[in-house]
Formats: C-alpha cells, sequence, structure tokens
C-alpha cells in the first residue's frame, strides 16, 4: 500500500478573510471551534493516513494548532499558496510518502470516503501527477454560487474535464456557463478543496514557477495544467450535506448549518 501523508496547509493572511484559520465556528452542540480545529477533525478520520500535520508560517496558527494537539510544520513565509506550501513541507515529515494529501485549511466538512476516493485516483493512474475531487453541484450550491456572482464576490470553484476524467480547466466562475433561472444540461462539477499528489509532481510545480492562468484566476491548481501536468478528477457522489468552502465572513452562518446537518445524518 502506498504511504501517505495529508498536509493541512494554513495561513493567516487571506486577503479575502484575514485569520480565517483561527475563526470560530459553533458545533451542532453549540462548541465553539475553530475552523483549523474542524478541518483536522476532518483530515484525522481519513483512515490508512501514516502522517497528519499542519503546514504554516504564522506563530499564532501553530501556537493554536499545537496547543490543540495537532502536529505543526513551519514553511516558509514565501510559499505563494497550498500547493507550494506542502511541498516546502515535504523536508519536515518523519516518513517520505509515495502519496502527499493537501486538504486545503478551509474545507472543514470534507467526508473521508471522499479523500479516500482522491487516493484511490492517483494510485490507480501512474501516468497522473495529481488527482483532485469534484461533486456535482446541488441546485442550492448552484444559486449560491449564482448569488456569489451577482454580488461581485468570489464563491467557490468549478471544474470541467475530458471524456477521460481529467481536469480541462479550472475556474472560479461558473463553467459551464450556466444562465440565471436556467438548468443546466450537465451537471456543473464543484471543485473541492483536496488534492493527492506524488512528491516528484511537488517538486515539478515548484520548478515550474507561477503560471498566467494561474495568477489570473487565482487557482494554483492551474499550474500543472499549464505545465502539462495530467491531473485526475474523481467525481464523487456529494454527501447529504452541502460541501461549502469558508471563503468570506458571509459563509460561517452557512457552514454552522451544513455542520449541524452532516451531525444528524451521521447520528441517523
Amino acid at each position: 500500500m502506498a504511504r501517505v501523508a495529508l498536509i493541512v496547509p494554513a495561513r493567516f493572511a487571506s486577503s479575502r478573510f484575514p485569520g480565517k484559520p483561527l475563526a470560530p465556528l459553533a458545533g451542532p452542540d453549540g462548541t465553539i471551534r475553530s475552523l483549523i480545529e474542524w478541518t483536522w477533525a476532518a483530515a484525522c478520520a481519513v483512515p490508512g493516513v501514516a502522517q497528519c500535520v499542519v503546514a504554516t508560517d504564522d506563530d499564532r496558527i501553530a501556537n493554536h494548532a499545537t496547543g490543540a494537539g495537532m502536529a505543526v510544520i513551519m514553511t516558509p513565509p514565501d510559499c505563494l499558496n497550498g500547493t507550494e506550501r506542502c511541498a516546502a513541507a515535504l523536508a519536515g515529515l518523519t516518513e517520505a510518502p509515495d502519496i502527499v494529501v493537501n486538504l486545503q485549511g478551509d474545507a472543514p466538512l470534507m467526508p473521508a470516503d471522499m479523500v479516500s476516493a482522491v487516493i484511490a485516483r492517483l494510485a490507480a493512474d501512474p501516468g497522473l501527477a495529481l488527482a483532485t475531487a469534484a461533486v456535482p453541484a446541488s441546485a442550492a450550491v448552484l444559486a449560491h454560487l449564482q448569488s456569489d456572482a451577482a454580488a461581485g464576490r468570489v464563491g467557490g470553484t468549478t471544474v470541467v474535464c475530458n471524456r477521460g476524467g481529467n481536469a480541462l480547466y479550472f475556474s472560479k466562475s461558473i463553467i459551464p456557463h450556466v444562465a440565471p433561472g436556467t438548468t443546466p444540461a450537465q451537471p456543473v462539477l464543484l471543485h473541492v478543496g483536496l488534492y493527492a499528489y506524488r512528491p516528484a509532481a511537488l517538486h515539478a510545480y515548484v520548478a515550474a514557477g507561477p503560471a498566467a492562468i494561474e495568477l489570473q484566476e487565482g487557482l494554483e491548481q492551474l499550474r500543472f495544467l499549464d505545465a502539462g501536468l495530467p491531473v485526475g478528477v474523481a467525481v464523487c457522489p456529494a454527501p447529504g450535506w452541502d460541501l461549502i468552502e469558508l471563503n468570506n465572513p458571509t459563509d460561517t452562518p452557512l457552514i454552522e448549518a451544513q455542520l449541524a446537518r452532516r451531525a444528524m445524518l451521521e447520528t441517523a
């Protein structure tokens, strides 16, 4: 079996939501935990992971995470995104992994079986540099994306794939385009903040340097496509809750509602 390391990259200086990893979220029982704590709990629920760490360059996040019992690797402050931070964290892992999972720190609603599906997608195809996940957007999630777009806010990310299930493009716009009030001809695939890389692909990513489309969209994964590295997409069934990421402060009550819904479904 492949040796898997799971890394949760976390930074303080988010332009849309400064201090986001430390943002409080109320659980179903009213318990307040930080975003990074909720995401760590999701990470620790994934079976078969040899190592699980938080990668950050910020002492506030590191101290908070360590105090909550998380393993932490400090990374340089000049990492441009979570993928570069995962690459920087490789040297601090206790064992050299075969696969590195990047569970982004703003995805506390991540189901463990989806992480396993992405790992399996990469492990099954030696031609892939990395794999990621997507789910068909529900009507509610699509409406949320359209509402964000209409208000000038950046919401979730969507992806289109070729017939072989590899990514053609990722965008913060809704792709394919869906006119408001219409039903899409095919499901809009909501990209999930989750990646599984081969270590060599992480090194190649850093060596390639930023790509124009990556900078234009603000999406780190586009550097792989620009460099001609194939990205497999595991299209997973949507869970019984909406996979909303914490992109803006206004997302907080939406995520809290989904945390409650997930707890209700898991105890039913």
